[in-house]
């Protein structure tokens, strides 16, 4: 595997739950050493989010992130859908959420790891969420929006689900064939992808 590449699915690592970091080893250099490459990867790639088995490192960590540039060609309409702003850059050791009532919502998403694909997969509109810092720390807070979606997307990761296994299977498309269809709100995109609305003019 190249030095900054991802894991693409079919390999096994993708598929097995990964293991808890002990309460000892979260602050060491090695758990350090793994992080860095985990950032390094994701700025080389680029993602908003990368979990460790991604990069073939079978431990719960989760690095997370959405940069303005990421989201600065989104219109106000588009963002307020999506419900997504810019996220600062945290590393989630040993992450749990827990999903918060029973609202959800439908957008496209993407995977490092399943390259040139997207498709549309329902996640919970808000979770619970605790982790630990790299100092230790432990942390919780109740996260919603595309924030949220972020989560829940890399928590499956640690535990060897890919996004392919919830998504709409009608709705699966090139990264390419999307391209046309992603200023579109997600209900037309949809409708679009499936052929069950108007093609778009």
């Amino acid at each position: 595997m190249a030095q900054w590449s991802v894991v693409q699915a079919g390999d096994p690592v993708l598929r097995r739950r990964a293991a808890e970091v002990p309460a000892d080893q979260i602050s060491s250099k090695p758990v350090a050493q793994l992080v860095d490459r985990m950032w390094k990867t994701l700025d080389a790639v680029p993602g908003v989010g990368l979990a460790a088995p991604q990069i073939g490192e079978p431990w719960r960590v989760v690095v997370v992130h959405d940069l303005p540039e990421f989201i600065e060609h989104y219109t106000e309409l588009q963002l307020l859908e999506r419900e997504r702003g810019a996220i600062e850059p945290y590393v989630l050791v040993n992450p749990v959420i827990t999903a918060v009532g029973y609202e959800t919502r439908i957008h496209f998403e993407g995977c490092l790891s399943v390259e040139g694909y997207t498709a549309a997969v329902e996640r919970f509109h808000q979770v619970d969420l605790t982790y630990v810092d790299l100092e230790g720390r432990h942390h919780q807070a109740r996260v919603g929006g595309w924030h949220a979606r972020i989560l829940q997307h890399e928590v499956d990761h640690l535990d060897g689900v890919l996004y392919v296994d919830r998504m709409n299977t009608r709705t699966l498309c090139t990264t390419d064939n999307y391209s046309d269809l992603a200023d579109l709100p997600t209900g037309a995109a949809v409708d679009a992808v499936t052929g069950d609305g108007d093609p778009p003019a």
